[in-house]
């Protein structure tokens, strides 16, 4: 019995102390991660400013083999929503278009409904570096409430080598 008790007490010590650590830590996150593509600026930005094409390139909008997807609005424009729901690689959740800067950015707003409750501001922007490359910077930037911001440091990983591999097939993509 007293085997019992004292791991009961270890798990429930472990579990106030990361609550503890939570308490101290940011709860806002940010991931940015550039790539440079062998296209003009506004080949690429005609094809990232589409949210449907996300599924050609975005690894996180291509989870879920059972994703069923809702369009409403004109894609391309603000006031855009692409929505999906679907297993547990997929989730539940919408983006909808804010801003566009036609040419160089986009700015869209994600909002997860499950697994977790969550709202991140998502920008791409396109920088011409010559007259057939340009550099696409792709942002994400929220905010965790406690006690979930003590995922931060792993999520902001996460998304960051998501991002990164889909701007290299977004690359491969458009340099064809």
């Amino acid at each position: 019995m007293n085997i019992i008790i004292t791991i009961l007490l270890c798990l429930a010590g472990i579990i106030a102390l990361l609550l503890a650590i939570a308490l101290f830590m940011k709860k806002e996150h940010y991931v940015k991660c550039e790539i440079i593509i062998d296209a003009p600026r506004q080949k690429v930005f005609d094809y990232v400013k589409l949210l449907k094409n996300q599924d050609t390139f975005n690894r996180h909008a291509m989870a879920g083999s059972d994703r069923e997807r809702e369009f409403r609005g004109t894609d391309g424009t603000v006031g855009y929503i692409y929505a999906w729901s679907g297993d547990k690689d997929a989730g539940v959740g919408q983006k909808e278009i804010k801003d566009i800067v036609e040419g160089k950015r986009i700015e869209t707003e994600i909002r997860f409904v499950k697994p977790m409750e969550a709202t991140a501001r998502v920008i791409m922007e396109t920088e011409s570096l010559s007259g057939d490359q340009t550099k696409v910077s792709w942002s994400n930037a929220g905010t965790l409430k406690y006690p979930i911001n003590i995922l931060i440091p792993v999520m902001q990983k996460a998304v960051a080598k998501d991002m990164d591999g889909s701007l290299l097939t977004l690359k491969s993509i458009l340099e064809k």
